[in-house]
């Protein structure tokens, strides 16, 4: 059985969060009525000129350093040019020969056999980050056999971090994007939102046997979930592999893919390679930036940007906050990884933590073992669960000060999770779930039963 070495390598798109557009004043915002938010720039009207926007800058900046990125003080502007509907230019602005930043690499870890207590951590080289423009959206329209565009999205400005193909699996593809989605969404760089298109992956995939050079590698575009990802380049390298074990060639295309069907489809070849005719953005200046020791001692705070300035302004990133979590509260590292990825997880455990006695191991327990196959259960965010932080930490004080069994405990959780308003302390009034500590009172309650039960009694001493 010959061995097959997989190769991945991502190229993503993070919409960068900003009010207004990559070279024009135009609204940025999701599900507008279509073309209600395009200027004349937009719009490619003969006459209009791009204008750099700053916010854009900074935040890719930011990630760049976020990344460990070089950040170049000169990037450049390029124009590419495809043919494509919502494309009215018949060009993108982006930076194809000097990006703004380069040679970075992001850590991700993640589980082997699905078994928690056995994370890997690898890390992936990051080729460069570029800005650049979004096209618009063509939607067809099939009632009517025809093609509408919308140009909302048109001049949007995106991030485009290319990664090295340092990956060889679906896993390890969905672990890095998932952890750069968490960099971007800490950073405020972008809000990084796959359901709403500002986060797409593209995925290069090819095989080859050990010891030989990288085979011919397929590209699947525009993937939009994370799920999808791992699911589409497994189903790749599989495919890949089967091809070529039958004698079958692998052609160099571009491929969707399909999530009902579960698999990728051909959509286009890309053997005859397209001539993008790359030129340098003639209305564009070379984008300059500075650090403290290059900075002109006359220059206006407000116009420049500069990269120390951001550099020092930078948030925790996901992997020191799971260090102090660890740290703060001795929970196991791959805990740590579970109250990061789910939105606003940590901040609710901390929250317990806060209003209860309990020791932190064991409301970990309670936060991943009850709240969160709740929350799975019902497809419920964490912030919308009827079960709040304090009512949680209301209920593990109730447990911890002994006044209710873990098992009436769990009862509790069930009937908070109604949302009917009642306290921990209600419910188990209501439902007489208390333990009881009197020992007259269970002496009692013993005799009221063997009383009740006389014939039993009786038959028992004589047997």
């Amino acid at each position: 059985l010959v061995s097959w070495v997989p190769v991945v390598g991502l190229e993503i798109h993070a919409q960068i969060s900003s009010n207004s557009k990559l070279f024009s004043g135009s609204q940025v915002q999701f599900a507008a009525p279509p073309n209600s938010l395009v200027s004349f720039f937009d719009a490619s009207l003969p006459g209009t000129l791009p204008v750099l926007n700053r916010r854009c800058v900074e935040a890719a900046v930011m990630t760049g350093l976020a990344l460990n990125c070089s950040i170049n003080k000169k990037s450049l502007f390029d124009r590419k040019h495809y043919f494509y509907a919502d494309l009215p230019a018949g060009y993108q602005i982006t930076q194809q020969r000097v990006p703004i930043a380069v040679n970075g690499s992001l850590s991700y870890s993640f589980c082997i056999d699905n078994k928690m207590s056995q994370m890997v951590t690898k890390t992936v080289r990051i080729k460069q980050i570029q800005l650049e423009q979004d096209s618009g959206k063509s939607l067809h329209d099939d009632a009517r056999s025809q093609t509408l565009v919308d140009l909302n999205r048109a001049g949007v400005g995106l991030m485009e971090v290319v990664m090295e193909p340092d990956m060889c699996c679906g896993e390890e593809a969905a672990a890095a994007v998932r952890e750069l989605q968490l960099i971007l969404q800490t950073l405020g760089s972008s809000q990084a939102i796959m359901a709403e298109g500002q986060l797409r992956v593209d995925a290069n995939v090819s095989v080859h046997h050990p010891g030989e050079p990288y085979g011919v590698r397929t590209e699947v575009k525009n993937i939009n979930s994370i799920r999808f990802l791992a699911k589409a380049v497994d189903y790749e390298i599989q495919r890949q592999i089967e091809e070529l074990e039958n004698g079958g060639t692998i052609l160099n295309e571009t491929r969707a893919f399909d999530s009902k069907l579960g698999c990728t489809i051909s959509m286009r070849d890309k053997e005859g390679k397209q001539d993008y005719r790359f030129m340098p953005e003639p209305n564009l200046p070379p984008l300059i930036l500075y650090d403290a020791k290059s900075l002109p001692a006359n220059m206006n705070h407000q116009q420049v940007v500069n990269i120390d300035w951001i550099r020092e302004r930078l948030p925790d990133l996901p992997s020191v906050k799971r260090a102090k979590l660890v740290e703060l509260y001795g929970i196991l590292p791959e805990h740590s990884f579970t109250l990061l990825n789910e939105d606003g997880l940590a901040e609710y455990f901390e929250n317990v933590i806060k209003h209860t006695q309990m020791k932190p191991k064991k409301v970990i327990g309670w936060i991943l073992n009850d709240l969160l196959s709740y929350l799975k259960e019902h497809a419920c965010e964490v912030k919308d669960s009827p079960v709040s932080s304090f009512l949680l930490a209301d209920l593990l004080n109730l447990l911890e000060r002994k006044e209710i069994s873990s098992s009436a405990a769990k009862q509790v959780f069930e009937e908070l999770w109604k949302g009917e308003g009642k306290t921990p302390l209600e419910i188990v009034k209501e439902k007489q779930l208390e333990l009881l500590q009197d020992q007259e009172e269970l002496e009692q309650i013993c005799q009221a039963v063997i009383d009740r039960q006389e014939d039993e009694v009786g038959a028992g001493m004589l047997g």
